[in-house]
């Protein structure tokens, strides 16, 4: 497509950038920009700087913070030996929304993925193991996806961890094969927290 300017083919690029966007809705959300008032942009852009300037991950868990710690770490009535593992912010918005957990997070950032590029390393599983070393967890749950990633990224979580005395489970399997987290009902992801079972991997045996 032959564009006027080079400032917007600029622009689209940009937006085509984000996730699931593409240069046709990439085009659409530019035109729309182009028909705000000045001060909206400024603002739309002064919003944008904000948010990659004053948020930072929380020092703790990974989670999305203005501060060093979230404030589910540093709220002092949730159990901080009890660790939900999740993939991303999404899941931990979606289990606190169900209102059944009372346990701290460790935010992944990721699933192991080798067909994307993605390995052990890339993710925040090291501070897993540190926190768990030093005794301050007593149970561990799983909570991701039930994808091939997920299942991949549990396997490696459960050798990693298998040194320390720790409890390890995962979701009961009311989520569905091969569904992700975040599309889960809020009914059926807080029952398969409380309903959550140990987790025993055949392939160990």
């Amino acid at each position: 497509m032959q564009l006027p300017s080079k400032v917007l083919d600029e622009a689209i690029e940009a937006f085509a950038q984000l996730p699931g966007i593409g240069r046709k809705s990439a085009l659409r959300m530019v035109l729309h920009l182009l028909k705000t008032s000045p001060e909206r942009v400024e603002q739309f852009g002064e919003v944008l700087i904000r948010l990659r300037k004053e948020l930072r991950y929380c020092q703790n868990c990974h989670n999305i913070s203005g501060e060093a710690l979230c404030s589910i770490c540093s709220d002092q009535k949730r159990d901080a030996s009890l660790v939900c593992v999740v993939e991303d912010i999404r899941d931990v918005m979606a289990i606190e929304n169900t209102l059944q957990y009372k346990g701290h997070y460790h935010v992944l950032g990721g699933l192991i993925s080798p067909m994307d590029g993605i390995g052990p390393s890339q993710l925040n599983i090291d501070s897993l193991c540190e926190k768990t070393g030093r005794g301050e967890v007593a149970e561990v749950i799983a909570a991701l996806s039930t994808t091939m990633e997920g299942d991949t990224t549990l396997f490696y979580l459960y050798k990693k961890l298998k040194p320390f005395d720790v409890k390890m489970s995962t979701l009961a399997r009311g989520v569905a094969i091969g569904g992700a987290l975040e599309y889960a009902d809020e009914v059926t992801l807080g029952r398969s927290i409380i309903n959550r079972v140990p987790y025993d991997n055949h392939l160990v045996k």
